[in-house]
Order: C-alpha cells, then sequence, then structure tokens
C-alpha cells in the first residue's frame, strides 16, 4: 500500500508532461510556461522533503502518512478547479508538500515493517511505485486529458489519492517503531561522506538527461503524433513498461556485477539512443521503436544507484533513499528549466542531444564516484 500511495503521488508529478499542451491552450501560456510546473512541483518536493521529515520525526508514523496524502489530495483538488496558471503553480506547490513529507516516511516505515535483510526490497518496493507511475498511471492521465481536458487528468489523480488515504489508514499499523534522526543536521549529516555525494551527483545529472525528454514528451514526439493524446499516452504507456522491466533487470545485475557497472553500461545505453532522438520523432512507428530502445536504458540507473547507497552505509538505508529521493525531484525541476531553456534556444529537437551531453557528464560522475568508494569516508 506504502507503494501505491507512491504510484499515486508519481501520476501526479509524471502525468503532467502529457498534458502540456492542453494546459497551456487552457490557461493561456506557451507549452514552455507550462512545464515550469513540473519544475516548481518537483523543486518544492526537494526542498521540503527533509524539512518536513524532520519537523514529524517524533509523530506516529502512520498519521504523518496520512497527513501527507491529506495534503497531497487537498493540491490537487485546487489544481482541478485553478482558474489560473498562477493558481495552478501554488496549488502544485501544496501538493508537492505532501509528496516531499510521503517520500522519506514511507521509506523509513517500509524498513521498519520488515526484518533487518529485507529491509533493502522494502525500501525497493515503495520506490518502484514512481516507476509504476509512468508505466500506468501517467499513460491512463494522458489519455484522459486527451479526451476530456486537463482537469479531468488531475480528478484521476485525487482519486488515487483518496484510494492511497484509505489503504494506508486501514493497512499500516497505528504504531510503528521507526527511529528517525531527530534533527536536520543529522538527517543531512551523510552529505558530508564525498562517496555519498559522488553517487548523489550521479543522480542528479543522469536523471536530468533521463526527464529533459520526457518532460516536453508531448513536444519532442508531437511530428510523429500529430497532437494526438491517444498516441502520446501509448509512446509514455511503451516507455513505462520497458523503463519497469529495465529497472527490474537492473536491480538483479546490480546484485550479480555491482551497480557501478550497470549504471556504467546503462548511461552508454542512454547516451546512444539520445544521439539517435531526432532522427526518429517524424514517424509515429519509429517515434515507437525509439522509445523502446531509450525505456531499456532511461530507468535501469534507479536501483544500481540505490544499491550503491545502501552498500556504501546499510545502517543508513532509509537516510540514504530520501536524500536520493530529494535529489531525483531535484533533477526533475532541473529538466524542466533546462528543457524550456533549450527548445527556447535550438528548438524540441535539440533536447535529446543537450540530454545525451548530460549523460555523458553523469557516466563521468558515476566512475569519480566508484574511485571514491574504494577510499575511506571523508
Amino acid at each position: 500500500m506504502l507503494g501505491f500511495a507512491t504510484f499515486a503521488i508519481g501520476t501526479d508529478e509524471f502525468v503532467l508532461a502529457g498534458v502540456l499542451p492542453e494546459m497551456g491552450r487552457d490557461l493561456g501560456v506557451s507549452v514552455t510556461t507550462a512545464g515550469q510546473v513540473v519544475t516548481v512541483f518537483a523543486l518544492t518536493c526537494a526542498v521540503l522533503a527533509p524539512v518536513l521529515a524532520t519537523a514529524t520525526a517524533r509523530r506516529a508514523r502512520r498519521a504523518v502518512l496520512l497527513l501527507a496524502v491529506a495534503v497531497h489530495l487537498l493540491g490537487n483538488v485546487a489544481t482541478a478547479l485553478a482558474p489560473t496558471f498562477a493558481t495552478v503553480l501554488a496549488a502544485q506547490m501544496v501538493a508537492a508538500a505532501g509528496a516531499g513529507l510521503f517520500v522519506p516516511t514511507a521509506a523509513v516505515t517500509a524498513a521498519a515493517l520488515v526484518a533487518p535483510e529485507r529491509r533493502g526490497r522494502a525500501i525497493a518496493a515503495v520506490t518502484t511505485g514512481f516507476t509504476a507511475a509512468t508505466a500506468l498511471g501517467a499513460p491512463i492521465g494522458t489519455a484522459l486529458g486527451g479526451w476530456l481536458g486537463w482537469r479531468s487528468t488531475m480528478w484521476f489523480v485525487a482519486a488515487l489519492s483518496v484510494l492511497g488515504l484509505i489503504g494506508v489508514r486501514l493497512l499500516v499499523p497505528a504504531r510503528v517503531a521507526a527511529p528517525a534522526p531527530e534533527g536536520l543536521r543529522a538527517r543531512l549529516a551523510p552529505l558530508r561522506d564525498r562517496r555519498v555525494l559522488a553517487v548523489l551527483a550521479t543522480t542528479l545529472v543522469g536523471f536530468t538527461a533521463i526527464y529533459l525528454p520526457y518532460t516536453y514528451i508531448a513536444v519532442v514526439f508531437e511530428p510523429a503524433t500529430g497532437g494526438s493524446g491517444d498516441r502520446l499516452a501509448v509512446l509514455m504507456f511503451t516507455l513505462g513498461v520497458v523503463g519497469t522491466l529495465g529497472n527490474i533487470a537492473a536491480g538483479r545485475l546490480a546484485d550479480r556485477f555491482g551497480g557501478r557497472a550497470v549504471v556504467a553500461l546503462a548511461l552508454l545505453w542512454m547516451t546512444g539512443a539520445l544521439l539517435l532522438f531526432p532522427l526518429t520523432t517524424g514517424a509515429y512507428t519509429s517515434a515507437l521503436l525509439m522509445i523502446v530502445v531509450y525505456g531499456v536504458a532511461a530507468f535501469a540507473i534507479t536501483s544500481p544507484q540505490q544499491h550503491r547507497l545502501i552498500t556504501l552505509d546499510p545502517a543508513s538505508a532509509s537516510v540514504l533513499v530520501s536524500l536520493n529521493a530529494a535529489i531525483l525531484y531535484l533533477a526533475i525541476a532541473m529538466s524542466g528549466a533546462v528543457g524550456a531553456l533549450g527548445i527556447g534556444w535550438a528548438g524540441a529537437r535539440a533536447l535529446p542531444l543537450i540530454a545525451a551531453g548530460l549523460a555523458v557528464a553523469a557516466l563521468l560522475l558515476s566512475e569519480w564516484g566508484h574511485r571514491m568508494s574504494r577510499s575511506p569516508a571523508a
């Protein structure tokens, strides 16, 4: 159920990429301006996640989870009713506050609900909700937006939040023994370790490269989809399914060969796919094929990056995963901002090429992180 609630929250964030054109037309703003709703949501999550988690550390975990989902629900209802783009931004900041509080709390709660030897898998089950959101939630919401308008998409997300609220209330125990650092300084203490910083830097740059074309997927593939919400939903569904399978396979490969090798392979694969992107966006068949090739590697660094962090300090697994989630949100925020600049500077066709450059930079950071992991913690 914690994974499902994460799925609901992830759907809110990822589905926005599929309804940017409809939202822009309805509210009278350009698609690049509309894209900043993704930036605002993700940046709010990244900033507030550690602060809110610290502020609620002494409260019962289920109470905090219910509060987080309720705030997220309120923000999405307000978004569905928003009359202006400025109101949409404000409402999504409220929704993002709930999301930023829920994800790290859910990771800590999941780890506390199982035996120590199963904590890594429990945390992965929660964070896999994000990948599932790209496979199911975002395509369904995008199709709804194409049929009934973008506001119907937000009501769909609100309905998912209601289900998550009920499920958490019924299935998560009222009292969970989940000790957490009491202060913000203690929660951010792992950032003093250069090895952790190197892995998190790889997450930041790597996922900025991943989400750069995804955030503006409606614009990048507009020549192939002809503006059809149904065709775009199929592309997003395909990407989500292939990405989920790639993430699962990457987790198993990381257990066998180590996280560094899997991340390096995924980033090299993704760089090659991104360089070929501009050649495939003109026709729907080639676009669908490219989504498959790109999707294999796009989310394949998720599990290996978590694997690398947990390996560095198993005792701080939940804290490290929550920091990784905050960095992931920051990457999504950067993708919205960098993508808007890239479209204004060179057009939508240039976004995959910019992303390819970032993927190469992420590969270099990953190798630097590997060298850091051989040395003692700073």
